[in-house]
């Protein structure tokens, strides 16, 4: 029988991992230990077939990374993207991304993390993040994030949500002046608005960049 101790010293440097993560380790491993195991604090159970081990929970942006592998593929986007940039001045403590699964919506010990559906055409505009490098050992290059370029970050939001159709409630958003006047790329915005091919947000995005003289 796998010990903990043994366990953890293979698994941690997975950050978060599947029972099949596990299994690829431990050919044998019985999936009872993880259910001990949880019980006694020694995992946070993510989702069903998910976990990880508790002292994750204090390393930084972790839970943005635990966003893209518990519901794959995926990346974080929407307001939660608008606010790790600046664009918007609330501080967001959910983390909503996009995917071509069904929406979805989980809670665990690390935060809530939301889920919205788009075709497949939809699903670009994002870049990797690597997770900020710690003294520990178990710090892997492979462990990196998915987040939307701001571009697509707005974008989604305003797909997603039609009622950002006029001046009113796109004033709402509350969206800095300066990062949509200086830092956003309005070339990109368009060529992905294209790829978009949505008229309704063509709308929208014409009467947002008209709010700021773009």
């Amino acid at each position: 029988m796998v010990g903990y101790i043994e366990f953890k010293e293979r698994l941690q440097i997975e950050g978060c991992f599947s029972i099949h993560q596990a299994r690829n380790y431990f050919p044998a491993f019985d999936r009872n230990s993880l259910t001990r195991w949880t019980k006694k604090g020694l995992l946070v159970r993510l989702r069903q077939g998910w976990y990880a081990f508790p002292d994750m929970i204090q390393r930084s942006e972790f839970s943005r990374y635990v966003a893209g592998k518990i519901y794959n593929p995926s990346y974080v986007s929407l307001r939660t993207a608008l606010s790790i940039y600046g664009m918007i001045p609330d501080e967001v403590t959910s983390i909503t991304s996009v995917t071509t699964l069904k929406t979805a919506h989980f809670e665990n010990d690390f935060g809530q993390y939301s889920y919205q559906n788009v075709k497949s055409e939809l699903f670009f505009g994002y870049k990797p993040v690597m997770l900020p490098p710690e003294k520990s050992t178990f710090n892997s290059p492979s462990q990196t994030w998915m987040l939307a370029l701001p571009e697509k970050a707005l974008l989604d939001l305003l797909y997603l949500y039609p009622f950002y159709d006029n001046e009113e409630e796109l004033e709402r958003l509350k969206l800095d002046k300066n990062f949509i006047t200086k830092r956003l790329d309005v070339e990109r915005l368009g060529n992905y608005l294209g790829q978009m091919r949505n008229k309704a947000l063509d709308s929208r995005v014409r009467k947002l960049l008209k709010i700021y003289d773009l």
